[in-house]
């Protein structure tokens, strides 16, 4: 019988890693300043059209290899590298992408409902790592937690959850495979930062 042997370095496949202060105040600033100037448009997903029910937020793309914004990637990525050492080990190259930058609004029930970020086509299939920064203070919105599903049991298709911390220049990091949602926003302006880290499909 042929015998199969794999790495067995111990992983975290089911856990995220958070930072308290992924931006500082100013830096937070900083961004909401520059992306003030950007274009916006309707959030949509993967098979869906602009105002269906799973998403309701407004974004706009920050640009890359732009003098403005490179720090931004920078820090962006060297979070995913701190994170992805503690925890995945998985085979990180590059981010493909821009950073979306999202404002979830409660007069228009701002909300993410539960979804993987990690999908078909040529760059979603190449996430591995997703990065969110939250841009806003604690009591700039009520609802609009990021929650994170780790499994199901007899309870329920997303009984095992976890709400992130919250609060302005906060950090979560997670496999792209995770299940998660942004509940929806019952007051004020949920305002935050999304990058997606990969490279070669899992393989």
């Amino acid at each position: 019988m042929t015998k199969y042997l794999f790495d067995t370095k111990e992983n975290n496949p089911q856990e995220y890693y958070w930072f308290k202060n992924a931006l500082s105040e100013q830096e937070v600033n900083r961004v909401i300043g520059l992306a003030s100037e950007l274009p916006e448009q309707r959030a949509s997903i993967i098979g869906e059209e602009s105002g269906g029910s799973t998403r309701s937020s407004m974004v706009k793309w920050i640009p890359r290899d732009n003098i403005d914004w490179d720090w931004l990637y920078e820090k962006m990525m060297s979070l995913s590298v701190e994170a992805n050492d503690a925890l995945w080990h998985f085979d990180l190259r590059s981010s493909l992408e821009c950073i979306q930058y999202t404002e979830y609004y409660a007069s228009e029930n701002g909300h993410y409902d539960w979804h993987q970020d990690i999908g078909p086509g040529e760059l979603p299939s190449r996430r591995k790592v997703s990065i969110t920064i939250q841009l806003s203070d604690s009591n700039e919105y009520e609802g609009g937690e990021l929650q994170l599903c780790s499994g199901s049991s007899g309870d329920g298709l997303f009984s095992h959850t976890r709400t992130c911390e919250r609060g302005a220049g906060v950090g979560v990091l997670f496999p792209s495979y995770m299940m998660h949602r942004v509940s929806p926003v019952t007051n004020g302006t949920r305002k935050s930062l999304v990058l997606w880290v990969g490279g070669e499909h899992y393989r």
